[in-house]
């Protein structure tokens, strides 16, 4: 199958999820990040606000009570800015806008954050295989930034339902593999 048919079964398939199973999937893929130790080390993660029934990782940023030390960390998320990603910092309560492309981003005068700032990124994706590459919405935003030089040794998760992890992805030469990728069943790395 092409890249474009494996996407648009993929997303049909996520967004056919019942709300209460994408919540409870959800919740379980935040639970096992949390345990993980590469993320209760990170001091600066890089997420995204879920769109189109993409996994919510909202449980990681606003977690309080016992959890608490994991809203000490900083979050940072992208902006699109033509056909690149800027990541800005973002706090619970602090404002949001919607981008050209209807996703939630912080606002523009919102702090910018470098390369070297971050410890952790946590990547969207339509699809993984068990080689942790990606399958994209195919706008490229993910595998520019991955493959330029300044982010390329930054660690990587991959966030997907588990139905949306298979054993093989086609592969362009662009396409780098992810350091991990998690899903509601827990973390997979590729050793």
């Amino acid at each position: 199958m092409l890249k474009k048919e494996l996407r648009s079964s993929f997303l049909k398939k996520r967004r056919s999820m019942p709300e209460t199973e994408w919540r409870e999937k959800s919740d379980r893929l935040c639970l096992h990040l949390q345990n993980f130790s590469q993320f209760q080390t990170a001091q600066t993660v890089l997420a995204y606000f879920s769109f189109r029934q993409e996994p919510d990782l909202s449980l990681l940023f606003t977690n309080t009570g016992e959890k608490a030390a994991f809203s000490s960390k900083t979050w940072g998320f992208p902006r699109c800015l033509e056909k690149s990603l800027s990541w800005h910092i973002w706090q619970p309560g602090n404002s949001l806008q919607k981008s050209a492309y209807g996703i939630l981003e912080p606002e523009l005068n919102a702090p910018l954050l470098k390369s070297s700032d971050v410890d952790l990124i946590l990547v969207p994706a339509v699809a993984c295989d068990v080689n942790s590459y990606r399958l994209g919405y195919g706008g490229g935003f993910y595998d520019r930034m991955l493959s330029d030089e300044e982010w390329a040794s930054q660690p990587t998760i991959g966030i997907v339902f588990e139905f949306a992890y298979i054993q093989k992805l086609p592969v362009d030469s662009w396409d780098r593999p992810l350091d991990a990728v998690c899903t509601e069943n827990g973390i997979k790395q590729i050793s």
